[in-house]
């Protein structure tokens, strides 16, 4: 490796431990990633009811989670370059303020056109957060505690499921969906009150530049990481976003229960992450391996399983399970190969794992409303699989590149 990326990406001394309160300032990052999910994530279960309201088709109201990736996509790696040295405690209470606005403005809009003009901010929100959110557990926690406090503020993924997109979509049955937004303007305005006192001042460590995310993409783990979870993330949201479809199909399967099953999906998935947390911090290419193989394989048994109700609750848990465990792995793989640009590669992740979400949910749109929703089960399947040769590709890459320093 040259002088130059040595230098660039040479070690800073992280602030973990130096705050008096760690973790209420981790549970605080938890609460922002938990309030910015449960947005993104809250038109899974709204599908049917969003798109009869705004007069379009179950796979066109797909777009209000197509869009927000998108904007996301674009974000994540330029907001650190926006921001420079600002506060991040500042930007992550501004992201939210910001979220609550558009969450009320999905409540208020009257067509199809001004939610996704909400959803377009809902985007620049998800990158932002999870640019900046993602990397802080190093400066906020001893050494000893990082690996256990990220999978804490990753968790907001899988508790967005337990809690956030079940308890969105049971308001709206009860009241609407419209009243599921609302909903989360309030908590995001909540979580950004909480932030501010829960969090030291974090002024950047080192700025981001654009040359830094060049010199990151010249790191194997990285150069061979991102496409290998562009490849899950694509797979899991193909079909993720149409699961309540799937699920009605399924005999025996009424609103309630379906509600009760995606809850728990999302339980399931709170284990995942500490499960996979665990296995990450030891070996973060076995983790992704076995997320990979467990996660296409469920997802592909869904297909035969749809005619048993008891078949495909064990695979939809599997599915959380196995999904949970992914996003730590993936950061603690990222987070390895480039230690003092923790911002600069969340950023590449956040901006990769979107386009994916962006990517899935537009092509589960597609295949859903021309081939049906056994095919899109299939794509989502596949990509899952083809992640399996990319983890281990990317590994072979890190090793060459070891050797190489």
């Amino acid at each position: 490796m040259s002088s130059t990326i040595r230098n660039t990406m040479r070690p800073g001394r992280p602030a973990g431990g130096g705050h008096p309160r760690p973790w209420a300032a981790v549970f605080a990052l938890t609460a922002a990633t938990f309030a910015v999910v449960t947005t993104e994530m809250l038109p899974v279960g709204l599908l049917t009811s969003l798109g009869a309201g705004l007069g379009v088709s179950a796979g066109t109201a797909g777009l209000a989670l197509t869009l927000p990736g998108l904007v996301a996509a674009v974000g994540a790696p330029l907001l650190p370059l926006a921001v420079r040295r600002a506060d991040r405690r500042a930007v992550l209470c501004g992201l939210l303020l910001l979220l609550a606005a558009a969450n009320l403005l999905s409540a208020l809009a009257t067509d199809f056109a001004v939610l996704l003009l909400a959803r377009a901010l809902v985007g620049v929100c998800i990158g932002g957060v999870w640019a900046v959110a993602a990397g802080l557990a190093v400066r906020l926690v001893p050494p000893c505690s990082v690996g256990r406090a990220t999978s804490v503020v990753f968790s907001g993924i899988a508790v967005a499921s337990v809690l956030g997109v079940p308890a969105g979509t049971i308001l709206g049955s009860l009241a609407g969906w419209r009243w599921s937004f609302a909903a989360l303007a309030l908590l995001s305005t909540a979580v950004a009150a909480v932030l501010r006192p829960a969090l030291p001042r974090l002024r950047a460590e080192r700025p981001v530049r654009l040359g830094t995310f060049g010199l990151l993409l010249r790191l194997g783990p990285v150069s061979r990481g991102l496409p290998a979870a562009a490849l899950l993330i694509t797979g899991h949201f193909a079909a993720y976003t149409y699961v309540r479809p799937v699920l009605e199909r399924v005999p025996g399967a009424g609103a309630g229960l379906i509600s009760l099953l995606l809850l728990g999906y999302g339980v399931a998935g709170v284990a995942g992450t500490f499960l996979a947390g665990a296995l990450a911090a030891r070996d973060p290419r076995r983790a992704l391996l076995v997320v990979s193989a467990g996660l296409g394989t469920a997802v592909a048994l869904l297909v035969p399983a749809g005619g048993s109700l008891p078949a495909s609750a064990v695979l939809l848990l599997m599915w959380g399970l196995l999904y949970g465990g992914f996003s730590v792995s993936a950061q603690s793989w990222l987070a390895a190969a480039a230690p003092s640009s923790g911002e600069a590669v969340s950023g590449l992740f956040a901006g990769v794992f979107n386009t994916a979400i962006a990517l899935g949910a537009f092509t589960g749109g597609r295949i859903t409303d021309s081939l049906g929703l056994p095919q899109v089960l299939f794509l989502g399947a596949a990509l899952a699989l083809l992640a399996l040769p990319a983890v281990l590709h990317a590994e072979h890459a890190a090793g060459a590149v070891t050797v190489a320093r």
